[in-house]
């Protein structure tokens, strides 16, 4: 079972350096590639990644889904995120840089 790191208000996540963000006009969907998996997004958690740039906190991704969204629940993106960053998927770097 892989631990999950809970994620905080300062932690600045952005894709792991194997991860690519790609719209697939095909499917009309982005997609998550990674050498090991390619998962297809909803718009919701493309949404999430497209902010994912390394200098974004949490707190500001979070603050940024809820100008652009009616409802924003922050634990389910805490959740999604923290799920990335234990797949190794997501990299997370601290208030510090």
């Amino acid at each position: 079972m892989v631990s999950v790191r809970a994620v905080g208000d300062t932690d600045r996540p952005r894709l792991a350096p194997h991860v690519r963000l790609e719209f697939d006009p095909a499917r009309g969907r982005h997609l998550l590639l990674s050498p090991e998996a390619v998962t297809v997004l909803n718009a919701t958690g493309a949404a999430i990644l497209g902010l994912c740039d390394g200098r974004r906190t949490v707190a500001g991704i979070v603050a940024e889904l809820r100008g652009r969204y009616q409802v924003v629940i922050d634990g389910e993106v805490r959740e999604f995120l923290a799920r990335l960053v234990a797949a190794r998927r997501l990299e997370i770097g601290d208030g510090d840089g």
